[in-house]
């Protein structure tokens, strides 16, 4: 007999194990929309905002909007929105059905109701996961990329607008000439100081969009930051099977550790959900946070990723089974990264690290490293050049991240140490993997092509010989060596 798909109608007759929304769901009405509907959504923001609609803040319930695909729209459409969040541990899988998502919109497909739920009154808050690539940043102005080939055609105002700025100004637009009311843009991805960087872009399109009226548009919005951590690997087939196990089927469950953390400014237009009372933590100042996290938590992200990939490693936690690769990260912590980051109030970041290791170990998370080594020419800069340029001018020479660059380098020629091939995922792809096969396997020429992207290396550290020399030397050894031989010496 076939198992029934998860639905408002099978939801009372899921059997005890598995939690459900606390609330009734006929009730609550759409107060955020959110875009990027992807599996970090569903398993961080949307989790915190459930808990308050079983609190009885029923006026935060979410109309979620995917960018491109429409694949999440067909898997939750059929099922009123609700999914599985399975919390997953060594000690087993926990299942949690959340009923916050009442209603799913594929932006491309039907893209005035996306605007309309954008529009209405009763939206106070927009929220985005939509990775650092979809703001069109100009990284060495921090502000917007005005050659981006999407903002160019965005501001011909001859289609609706296909990116996120653009997307969001427009929205902007309609609420300021409609009196829709003032809202939040509450920005949930790892860019510094996502909140006052996504304001910047916002603004600087708008008075591109309309030189008279731009400032105006986005004049009663807030952009709080944020800080956003939980661990969500992309769902596998064996996830879903894993749902059946609880007499059910779901068509795109999410996978998610126990731990979560969600730091928050406090700074909000027209109201918001008392997350706090799930678990967030309403700060006046986000900074220190966020720091910590984009340096001690994804810059050994991104350092395992790579130096795992090219040793032919598959997940986080088969990295950290290697001696010497959970070595190097303690090694990459207590000399390269933590000194590098000031005290964050009412945290002990020798503890911190700790949780990390530990989190990282998870054996149950299948934390692919190629999910992580996406997008490396967006990241790699706020999560470990950053760092080392403030290691150097400490007077230290930050060793271990020359070694990751190196590995991220040799990551380029798009071959593991064992032979096996893959693609690289990255806005830079084509150029970077151009510019890797020309040098082929010669370290110096590799490394000098590389070094000289400016939109990756700031000339302060592309120009500095030691670090530039010990990056050469880590690679020479990773192309005639290996991995474990590399970090053995």
């Amino acid at each position: 007999m076939a198992l029934p798909r998860l639905s408002d109608w099978v939801l009372a007759k899921l059997p005890p194990p598995v939690l459900r929304p606390a609330y009734d769901r006929g009730e609550v009405r759409a107060g955020i929309v959110h875009l990027g509907l992807g599996a970090f959504h569903r398993a961080h923001q949307a989790v915190y905002t459930d808990d308050r609609l079983a609190a009885g803040e029923q006026d935060w319930g979410i109309i979620g909007l995917s960018l491109r695909s429409g694949d999440v729209r067909e898997a939750l459409a059929p099922q009123d929105g609700l999914y599985t969040v399975l919390e997953r541990s060594a000690e087993g899988d926990r299942a949690r059905v959340i009923g916050a998502v009442l209603e799913a919109v594929t932006v491309p497909e039907t893209p005035e109701r996306a605007m309309a739920a954008l529009v209405d009154p009763r939206t106070r808050i927009i929220s985005l996961t939509v990775t650092e690539k979809a703001y069109c940043l100009d990284a060495a102005t921090g502000s917007l990329d005005e050659t981006h080939p999407g903002i160019v055609a965005d501001l011909r105002r001859d289609s609706f607008p296909n990116t996120v700025p653009g997307l969001l100004v427009e929205a902007l637009r309609r609420r300021h000439e409609s009196a829709a009311g003032p809202c939040t843009v509450l920005v949930c991805d790892n860019l510094p100081s996502n909140g006052e960087t996504v304001a910047r872009i916002v603004a600087r399109y708008a008075r591109l969009y309309d030189p008279q009226h731009g400032d105006s548009i986005v004049g009663d919005t807030a952009f709080p930051c944020t800080m956003v951590d939980r661990i969500v690997p992309a769902t596998t087939d064996s996830d879903r099977t894993a749902v059946e196990c609880f007499g059910y089927r779901d068509a795109w469950p999410v996978v998610a550790e126990p731990f979560s953390q969600w730091v928050i400014e406090d700074r909000f237009a027209a109201g918001r959900p008392r997350w706090e009372d799930a678990g967030a933590a309403m700060v006046t100042d986000v900074r220190p946070f966020e720091l910590m996290k984009l340096r001690a938590l994804n810059g050994a992200h991104s350092s395992l990723a790579y130096l795992g990939a090219v040793a032919g490693l598959e997940t986080v936690a088969d990295a950290m089974a290697e001696p010497l690769l959970a070595r190097f990260l303690r090694d990459l912590w207590n000399e390269d990264l933590l000194p590098t980051i000031p005290s964050v109030p009412g945290m002990d970041l020798s503890a911190y690290t700790g949780q990390l290791e530990n989190r990282f170990r998870n054996p149950a998370m299948r934390h692919r490293l190629q999910q992580i080594a996406m997008d490396g020419s967006q990241k790699l800069p706020q999560r470990l050049l950053l760092p080392a340029l403030d290691r150097l001018r400490q007077g230290h020479k930050p060793s271990r991240i020359a070694l990751t660059v190196a590995a991220w380098m040799r990551f380029l020629l798009r071959r593991d140490e064992r032979g096996n091939s893959y693609e690289i995922s990255d806005p830079l792809a084509a150029p970077l993997t151009a510019l890797a096969a020309g040098a082929g396997e010669n370290a110096e020429a590799l490394a000098a092509a590389l070094f000289g992207v400016r939109e990756i290396f700031d000339p302060a550290l592309a120009g500095d010989a030691g670090f530039r020399g010990l990056v050469v030397q880590h690679l020479i050894s990773l192309l005639a060596h290996d991995l474990r031989r590399t970090l053995a010496a």
